[in-house]
């Protein structure tokens, strides 16, 4: 079975409120078998236009990573990082 992925950009305006949504992610994150593959980090952008944030995670499955986007625990959490952040957040399959 295919693999399923996140991959965010994002804007950070608040880093200290967004310490806050990235403890309250942990919950879901963990019950969902997330994996990070990348989170932050030092990036090049080399062609069109993206945020100065990546984060891909990895999930068992595609209909993991929606469970996990769907769940009371990350709608919860979501609800810190709405204010202080724009993000643009895919849900993709693997090969």
């Amino acid at each position: 079975m295919p693999k399923g992925y996140w991959i965010a950009h994002a804007e950070i305006e608040d880093l200290d409120e967004y310490k806050k949504y990235q403890a309250a992610n942990a919950y879901a994150f963990k019950k969902y078998g997330a994996k990070f593959l990348v989170r932050g980090g030092v990036q090049e952008i080399r062609e069109g236009n993206s945020k100065s944030r990546t984060v891909v995670l990895e999930f068992e499955s595609l209909e993991t990573a929606i469970e996990c986007y769907e769940s009371p625990e990350y709608q919860e959490a979501k609800k810190l990082r709405l204010s202080i952040s724009n993000a643009d957040l895919v849900i993709v399959s693997g090969i």
